[in-house]
């Protein structure tokens, strides 16, 4: 600031002078830190220079002049005042913008967080999908894994072509590699690729993808796949079909057989339905379980490098379509009396050139196909009902863990292998097979008659279990003792003197 200090001086003399003071300091008290700064007496007269430059001589004893230097030091205060209040106001401003780069810094984190908490889930969902647990994903990968095919063709020998041909091959004996290439086999074997033109990479492209879209379960899997298919080519030999259907007949139901439990959850029709399951949903209760199976087979045959009907034009494509669902549809068991009831008014005077009679037998072999474990050997068909057991018994606990209804012979309580197998041989299989052996009487021989065999030893079983059920009974009444060192011979017995 520049102040003119004029004592006695006619002539102003300028001073740069630097004045601290509070802004709570009087006028006087200003003044006196004037001429404190200035080095000169209290009483000294102090001209301040106005706004146009006119100088206004203060002489603080005059009360006019000490009101206009009180004024004019007012207005200085005031201005340190706006000053110190400006000061203020940016270390507020400061102080809050500190707070908001705080806040900021927080909820930057927390969009870390979110980000991480995004990726984890992205990671869990594909970490369940690779577990199969979610089976309505219209994004599932339906392609082969190996974007070329890669299982090595075997040289089929001729008693493994001849024996494929036969209802009681055994499929325990094959690794996954070795039953494609007899699929691979199958399809070459009945003129089909020849016929219809289908790609032979093609054809190893879609098996490669059928693989990889079953499940593994204990019993509906690929190997059950194999089984079923292996059993319908047996059957087209066995009953000549080649010579009554047409290629396409038997493009369908092999197709049909191939395709028929493709991604099966493990959880048959009656779970999906009490437990309200999007399958359930999405397809209104009625077969869920074949009306997925179906989507999938087409979503695969969606795919240009698994398409084996590319050569096929619209028309005759929408007949192998429409023959393959109805196949795949007859499998759910819930519709087997509507089934095998409308074969029956129809076998006494079938007429293999009726569409009608011709779709419905189509539908009883895959049935046949389908089920037909116990017509080969017992070493072969035994082990199917240890696995079709664990299946029930993997969804019997899980329905008595959601509080559902379980099904008797479902239950690992109430049921053992001998009663899940008799009833359903009885009332199931044999009256089906002997259906069909009115068509085809070269079945009974290599069919029903295993089965009526299969039904006998499981009714001796049961003998054997309800009898050695009935001794333990006894024991535990106290009516008899265990034998002390039993053997087997003398468990025989004991069940022969019952």
């Amino acid at each position: 600031k520049q102040f003119l200090i004029c004592p006695t001086c006619p002539n102003p003399i300028y001073h740069d002078i630097n004045v601290v003071f509070s802004r709570f300091c009087s006028p006087c008290d200003i003044k006196e830190l004037f001429c404190t700064a200035a080095g000169l007496p209290r009483n000294t007269t102090i001209s301040l220079v106005d706004s146009t430059g006119a100088m206004v001589s203060i002489d603080p004893t005059m009360p006019n002049k000490e009101e206009l230097f009180q004024n004019v030091l007012t207005q200085v205060a005031e201005q340190f005042s706006r000053a110190f209040k400006i000061n203020e106001l940016k270390t507020e401003v400061t102080n809050r913008l500190a707070m908001l780069e705080k806040r900021v810094e927080l909820e930057g984190l927390k969009v870390v967080e979110i980000e991480k908490c995004r990726s984890d889930i992205k990671k869990l969902r594909e970490e369940m999908a690779s577990r199969n647990n979610s089976f309505l994903d219209d994004n599932k990968k339906l392609t082969p894994r190996r974007d070329v095919p890669s299982y090595p063709k075997y040289h089929l020998s001729k008693e493994t072509i001849d024996a494929l041909r036969q209802p009681v091959f055994d499929v325990w004996q094959w690794e996954p590699n070795e039953m494609l290439s007899c699929l691979e086999h199958m399809y070459h074997d009945l003129g089909l690729v020849r016929d219809f033109n289908i790609n032979p990479i093609t054809l190893k492209r879609w098996l490669l993808c059928i693989h990889d879209n079953y499940r593994n379960n204990p019993f509906h899997n690929f190997r059950h796949c194999f089984c079923v298919t292996q059993m319908m080519y047996s059957m087209i030999y066995l009953c000549n079909l080649q010579e009554k259907f047409s290629q396409v007949d038997i493009l369908i139901l092999m197709t049909a057989a191939v395709c028929h439990d493709l991604d099966h959850p493990g959880y048959n029709n009656t779970y999906q339905i009490n437990a309200r399951t999007e399958l359930a949903v999405r397809y209104n209760d009625i077969s869920p379980l074949e009306n997925h199976h179906c989507a999938v087979a087409f979503q695969i045959f969606s795919q240009a490098d698994c398409n084996i009907f590319s050569n096929f034009d619209a028309e005759a494509f929408k007949q192998i379509r429409q023959g393959t669902i109805t196949l795949i549809l007859a499998t759910d068991m819930a519709r087997h009396g509507e089934i095998l009831d409308s074969f029956k008014q129809k076998v006494d005077n079938f007429d293999f050139t009726n569409e009608e009679h011709v779709t419905c037998l189509k539908m009883v072999l895959i049935k046949c196909c389908d089920i037909s474990n116990e017509v080969r050997p017992m070493e072969v068909a035994e082990p199917w009902v240890d696995c079709l057991l664990e299946e029930y018994f993997m969804q019997s606990d899980r329905e008595k863990a959601e509080g559902l209804p379980v099904a008797p012979f479902m239950d690992r309580e109430k049921v053992t292998k001998p009663t899940a197998q008799i009833g359903f041989i009885k009332f199931v299989l044999i009256p089906m097979f002997e259906t069909v052996m009115k068509l085809f009487p070269q079945i009974e021989d290599v069919m029903v008659q295993p089965l009526r065999e299969s039904r006998d030893r499981y009714e001796e079983l049961k003998q054997i279990d309800d009898a050695m059920n009935e001794v333990r009974i006894w024991i535990e009444a106290g009516i008899c003792t265990p034998l002390k060192n039993k053997t087997k011979e003398d468990s025989i017995v004991v069940t022969d003197m019952i």
